[in-house]
């Protein structure tokens, strides 16, 4: 069954210059061009990730990008876990790339929002709780992405995704999107009743044929339920102490036992594990395995949230999309369709 962007397009839609109003997480390392384009070219928005990347490769990517489409694109980088340097570079490389919007996720940095902003640009803001969300709307953010705990990947709350959702709508006058666990139809058709905007899918997206993510990380996502997944700050080098992340158990995991919060980057050995091309690859490091990586990939963070369940195979980026929308619409349509108690 396709899709039919009429019945889903929300005010999103008209302000990112999207038909669906699903956006393709910026997961770094994942995100790259050939998956940003393959969401865009179907309808979705879609996200660059270039979390903590050099200025070289930012631009390689944009140019990869508008070679495969020429739609509207988001690029993802992270303030609050960069350095002050670099994030400068970042910033001033997309603005003379003329990227027209940002997404920024973890603590609110006003600064970096007053600059991107003040250039003109467009501003997504991830939160995880609703301090971050007033300090991100006070900040002049223009959509806030309500990211609840069931999240693959660095999680900034500890509330459940729709719960979150809730408490956000209930605070702001800015279009709110829905993330974690959402990467089915049942679960958009959810958010939008609840009153967002859209909703931002990450793993879904991981586990297609696109994604840069190596093909072990998107069959262990494929053979993975929900109970499968653990919240630890045990992969926290490159990252700010207690830093948590949502991935799916391994022997690292394991060796954790019940200590699974807790640990500090200053006490952590830099064991090297794998290697992309000549980077080596710590382990307890935040980096996931990509296409690229070679080494213990078993050992290493595999980002991964609660709705594993949903994602049976790896298909094309387009195929996921069209089915997430397609199925959103009929459980929509049949919610119309369902008499209220009392009706006759």
């Amino acid at each position: 069954m396709m899709a039919d962007p009429g019945t889903l397009r929300t005010a999103l839609c008209d302000l990112l210059g999207c038909e669906y109003p699903v956006i393709l997480a910026g997961m770094g390392g994942v995100a790259r061009a050939e998956l940003a384009a393959a969401v865009a070219n179907a309808g979705g928005f879609p996200t660059l990730g270039m979390v903590r990347e050099a200025p070289s490769l930012i631009i390689s990517e944009i140019e990869a990008y508008r070679r495969l489409s020429d739609r509207p694109f988001a690029v993802n980088i992270i303030p609050a876990a960069t350095d002050p340097d670099l994030l400068h570079l970042q910033i001033e490389t997309c603005l003379a790339m003329k990227v027209a919007v940002f997404s920024f996720f973890w603590d609110v940095v006003p600064e970096a929002v007053t600059r991107v902003k003040t250039a003109g640009a467009f501003l997504l803001h991830q939160v995880g709780t609703l301090r971050a969300a007033r300090d991100a709307e006070a900040a002049g953010a223009d959509v806030l992405i309500a990211q609840g705990q069931d999240a693959g990947g660095h999680v900034h709350g500890r509330t459940p995704t729709f719960d979150l959702l809730r408490a956000v709508l209930d605070t702001t006058a800015l279009p709110v999107v829905a993330s974690g666990s959402i990467g089915t139809g049942k679960a958009l058709a959810t958010a939008l009743s609840l009153g967002a905007q859209g909703v931002q899918c990450g793993t879904a997206f991981l586990a297609t044929a696109e994604s840069f993510a190596h093909d072990y990380h998107k069959q262990r996502i494929v053979g993975a339920r929900g109970e499968d997944t653990v919240l630890t700050d045990g992969f926290v080098l490159n990252w700010p102490k207690g830093a948590a992340v949502r991935v799916l158990r391994n022997s690292v995991t394991e060796a954790f036992g019940p200590a699974l919060m807790g640990h500090d980057p200053q006490r952590i050995s830099h064991e090297v594990i794998a290697h992309d091309g000549p980077i080596p690859r710590l382990r307890q490091s935040t980096d996931s395995p990509l296409r690229t990586t070679t080494g213990a990939l078993e050992q290493m963070p595999l980002y991964c949230g609660t709705g594993a369940s949903a994602i049976n195979a790896v298909i094309p980026a387009a195929q996921r999309l069209n089915d997430i929308c397609a199925e959103a619409q009929a459980q929509l349509a049949s919610a119309r369709q369902t008499p209220m108690v009392g009706q006759t």
